[in-house]
């Protein structure tokens, strides 16, 4: 008897933050490594290591949340499959899910969504 193999949704919910964060980075728009490397420096105020980076973005790619294509010979692209959309829309789901327990607090969310229009 083979063991199931299990969904995107709950694979993606057992990735580590700097994971998630990469995904989030993609879901903008595809990037090569260096420019996921300066968003996220951008975001975390300090540097982000090669030997960090790369190994997370091949589990992901692994996961299938995440394509690999080749620019040219040095360089990767990385871009956000149908599966890692999934996963960004579900972590925000799941948090805002948590987060807006009133009025208020919902007025907060829609406040923060007009600023990024």
């Amino acid at each position: 008897m083979s063991e199931a193999q299990p969904t995107a949704r709950a694979d993606a919910r057992d990735l580590t933050a700097f994971q998630k964060n990469i995904l989030v980075v993609l879901s903008e728009e595809p990037r090569y490594g260096l420019a996921v490397k300066r968003e996220l420096e951008d975001y975390y105020d300090e540097e982000v290591n090669h030997g960090r980076l790369y190994p997370n973005l091949d589990d992901l790619v692994n996961k299938g949340l995440v394509e690999k294509s080749e620019l040219d010979k040095r360089t990767n692209q990385y871009a956000l499959t149908d599966d890692g959309l999934a996963a960004v829309l579900d972590d925000i789901s799941w948090t805002l899910g948590k987060f807006i327990v009133d009025d208020e607090r919902a007025e907060t969310v829609r406040d923060i969504v007009a600023e990024n229009e």
